[in-house]
């Protein structure tokens, strides 16, 4: 259902950068109406929709899936939410007819609908995400919402706009974070255009089991001779 702008793509990294390493992976589909818990998944990922498939799954994580989301969250299990699924794991989204769909409540964000007079948030997005040593990185992506995200003040952003529209346009933040939960408008898709947040997310997650697992290093030339040919274009407007 949440596959817009080709978000299967992030599943798709994933899981090639884990068996390029000779790591297995086992990929399933949560649906409607099943429950998260007992897969035992190592990473989850919720991709972008528009608002019918916004509503029904405001719904369905309205009870004991959305519950269980914000537990494995807060044990510091690794999830990732893209546009509409980033929307939905605030407080609540409204959509543009008003109707506010409860959200699963993992960070503390509300999402509000643009106004008549205010244009979508669309175009080629250059963010800087801070690291836990003092350094920063980029990642790279593609955003097209209408929606725009406010930060409570429990959010800490993914990061700050280079380029772009990121949550609402207006104060340079986009995306959120709390510890291994990762909220962001970046479709294009996101993990293929940066594999240093791919292997982050791989990383974190195996060292939950092991925390003594590194990840072996690929060769990313062509990936990031890509990442810098588009992220000079966007940097220069």
């Amino acid at each position: 259902m949440m596959n817009l702008y080709g978000d299967r793509g992030n599943v798709i990294s994933i899981q090639k950068r884990c068996e390029w390493r000779g790591v297995s992976v086992e990929v399933t589909d949560v649906r409607l109406g099943e429950s998260i818990r007992p897969t035992e998944c190592d990473i989850f990922l919720f991709g972008g929709g528009q608002d019918r498939e916004q509503a029904l799954l405001a719904d369905d994580l309205s009870g004991s899936k959305g519950a269980d989301l914000r537990s494995i969250s807060s044990e510091g299990g690794v999830v990732l939410g893209v546009c509409g699924g980033y929307q939905l794991m605030g407080s609540h989204y409204e959509t543009a007819d008003g109707e506010k769909l409860p959200g699963v409540g993992v960070f503390d964000l509300h999402t509000e609908p643009r106004k008549p007079e205010e244009a979508r948030l669309i175009g080629n997005v250059l963010v800087r995400v801070p690291l836990e040593d003092g350094s920063h990185r980029e990642i790279l992506g593609f955003e097209n919402h209408g929606g725009r995200t406010r930060l409570g003040e429990g959010a800490e952003p993914l990061g700050r706009i280079v380029s772009g529209f990121g949550n609402n346009g207006e104060d340079g933040t986009e995306g959120a974070r709390k510890m291994n939960t990762y909220g962001t408008y970046l479709h294009g898709s996101l993990l293929p255009k940066n594999p240093w947040f791919t292997d982050r997310l791989i990383e974190t997650a195996i060292r939950r089991a092991d925390d003594t697992f590194t990840l072996e290093p690929l060769d990313d030339e062509t990936e990031n001779t890509a990442f810098e040919s588009v992220a000079g274009r966007v940097r220069r407007g």
